[in-house]
């Protein structure tokens, strides 16, 4: 039996002592990283807050297999955002809507959550009406024209069906009461009413695609409400993803039999206080840019050398040699060389070992 099957759907229950000791944890954790984060002032906070949401965006559509480019998310990001970075690239319109969908949730988090705003969402993640190639309703709730909604894994022939949604003709109802129930102030501890959403909004299934990046971002909304500022420096979705077999099997779980969901609670607490332990590693990375920057405050860079030291200061994947430059910049591979030969000169960069068409170069970490 799923438990909107339950005769007591949908009055969840759990044991707040076992989650005591977590929940303190983890509003712990989250003062200390707004009061950290307070102290580095504004500039270093909005890097930090840009990196935060870049992964967000990134490891939230992984979880559902997507890879999206992460230079066209940080920039849809930056702009929406109003930030002046440099080396900004143009974005496609399916990572806009992405970006468009987590921003809102985050940024507005103080608005209602209302029908007409999950149809927003909604809409922005398939803005060509399709997941794959499949026409799907796009700003409306499933109609189930082809059969009951079921999650299922395996090939053709050998089907495994993990979990099957309440049927098309109850998610308004269902979804009313959901929504009357995460907009009005009740007395469940907001973290806890975090992990909640999550798995009410996902049991619900509601859409023919999107659920769970919309259940995500739903919970981002409300972790908001919990910090009480719409300034992101955690990444709830990073670390499901790291974890993406145990929250899958942890979520069929507790969609099954009994409205205990205590379970399903320790596990978000638990995914929830690695992302707040993890954040010094942004910090660090934050940090070290700035000083870096400031250190070569009075030395002359062009745009293209900006650019490139941005992406090796944010941990650059390969080697860097002339064509990667060139391409990247969008230049010619001699005037990348110069590029190069000008940033050696100046003791940014050193070659690696190697040469000929193998030489590649790294920033050098002592300057």
């Amino acid at each position: 039996m799923y438990i909107y099957q339950n005769a007591n759907w949908p009055n969840f229950i759990w044991d707040n002592k076992s989650l005591l000791i977590p929940i303190s944890k983890v509003r712990n954790l989250q003062g200390k990283l707004i009061g950290k984060m307070e102290a580095i002032g504004f500039s270093l906070r909005e890097e930090a807050m840009l990196e935060t949401l870049t992964l967000d965006v990134l490891k939230s559509n992984e979880i559902e297999g997507d890879i999206l480019n992460p230079n066209q998310v940080r920039s849809s990001i930056a702009r929406r955002l109003g930030m002046n970075i440099s080396g900004l690239i143009p974005s496609d319109r399916y990572v806009d809507g992405v970006v468009e969908m987590m921003l809102d949730a985050t940024q507005k988090y103080k608005q209602s959550l209302a029908k007409e705003r999950l149809y927003n969402w909604h809409a922005a993640l398939f803005p060509t009406g399709r997941t794959g190639i499949h026409k799907i309703t796009v700003a409306n709730w499933r109609k189930d024209e082809n059969g009951p909604m079921q999650v299922v894994s395996g090939p053709i022939g050998k089907e495994k069906v993990h979990y099957q949604a309440p049927p098309a003709k109850l998610v308004d109802n269902e979804i009313s009461s959901f929504l009357e129930w995460f907009n009005s102030e009740t007395a469940i501890e907001p973290v806890i009413k975090s992990g909640l959403a999550h798995l009410w909004f996902v049991t619900i299934h509601p859409f023919d695609d999107g659920n769970g990046r919309i259940a995500r971002a739903i919970a981002d909304m409300q972790l908001a409400r919990a910090d009480m500022t719409n300034q992101r420096f955690y990444s709830m979705s990073a670390h499901i993803e790291r974890q993406k077999k145990k929250h899958y099997d942890i979520l069929e779980k507790n969609q099954k039999g009994s409205m205990n969901i205590t379970g399903w609670l320790q596990w978000y607490c638990g995914c929830l206080n690695r992302a707040l332990e993890t954040t010094d590693e942004t910090l660090i990375n934050v940090l070290n840019k700035a000083k870096f920057w400031e250190k070569h405050s009075a030395t002359i860079i062009n745009e293209r050398q900006k650019l490139m030291i941005n992406k090796l200061l944010d941990n650059f994947f390969g080697k860097l040699n002339t064509s990667k430059w060139a391409k990247i910049t969008k230049c010619s591979q001699d005037t990348a060389l110069r590029d190069i030969q000008d940033l050696i000169e100046k003791g940014i960069l050193i070659k690696e070992s190697g040469g000929g068409r193998s030489t590649s170069y790294k920033l050098n970490i002592a300057r």
